[in-house]
């Protein structure tokens, strides 16, 4: 059975991967469709945006890069630059071609604010990966307990939209989609939990969290009882 939880400062202490593979920024009309024939090729390809960050409330950014790849080859789609071209979102509507990504339902919500579409074939491994034992969400730890490996976030907060990317934000792009792929592809290589499993591994989840809660707070209320003040 697979390790079912990771904390931080395990993951921490991982080494980092990245992805190493060919990348093709698609950053002008002519590119586009070259781009959109080469992943036709392919059945399944992993999927992410980024979105430029926001630093102060009340503002939004609309969706600035989609990243389509597969297992050595990475496609940059900068949005800011093109616009969501048509091509785009039929590749993205294309039932035959499976999209694999996490927490989909932010990214596709995002680009439907650009051109309504009707997602085809997209696959959330949120949805997946408990049915194999794990019971972690983010991308960073699925991938740490399947692989054994770190993905750094270190370019997250970067502006998606600066006239170059550089190549650490390129890496980094291209890493998350390529790994939510390799995430899919180990996990259909793993055996599924049977239900009297799965029911199991959460019982005993529930009941760890419930201790660690008693613990907290006790150690909360024995906190409080030393800071009182001694009447003499």
């Amino acid at each position: 059975m697979l390790q079912s939880k990771i904390t931080k400062e395990e993951v921490n202490q991982l080494p980092v991967t990245i992805f190493e593979g060919k990348i093709t920024l698609v950053d002008d009309m002519s590119k586009i469709h070259p781009a959109i024939e080469k992943l036709r090729k392919a059945t399944i390809v992993g999927i992410d945006t980024e979105t430029k960050p926001s630093f102060t409330r009340g503002t939004y950014h609309k969706v600035s890069l989609v990243q389509l790849s597969t297992l050595d080859h990475c496609f940059l789609f900068r949005l800011n630059c093109i616009d969501f071209p048509v091509a785009l979102a039929e590749f993205l509507s294309d039932e035959k071609i499976a999209k694999i990504g996490l927490s989909l339902r932010d990214d596709l919500n995002g680009l439907n604010k650009l051109h309504r579409f009707k997602p085809g074939n997209c696959i959330d491994i949120q949805t997946i990966v408990r049915n194999y034992g794990i019971l972690e969400l983010g991308l960073q730890k699925i991938y740490a307990i399947l692989f054994g490996k770190k993905i750094s976030k270190s370019q997250r907060l970067t502006n998606w939209e600066s006239p170059e990317l550089t190549e650490q934000q390129q890496r980094y792009a291209a890493t998350d989609a390529w790994a939510s792929l390799q995430i899919y592809l180990q996990l259909m290589n793993e055996r599924k939990l049977s239900k009297k499993e799965l029911d199991a591994l959460l019982l005993q989840q529930a009941l760890e969290q419930s201790q660690l809660h008693e613990q907290r707070m006790l150690e909360k209320q024995q906190e409080s009882a030393s800071n009182e003040p001694t009447i003499n």
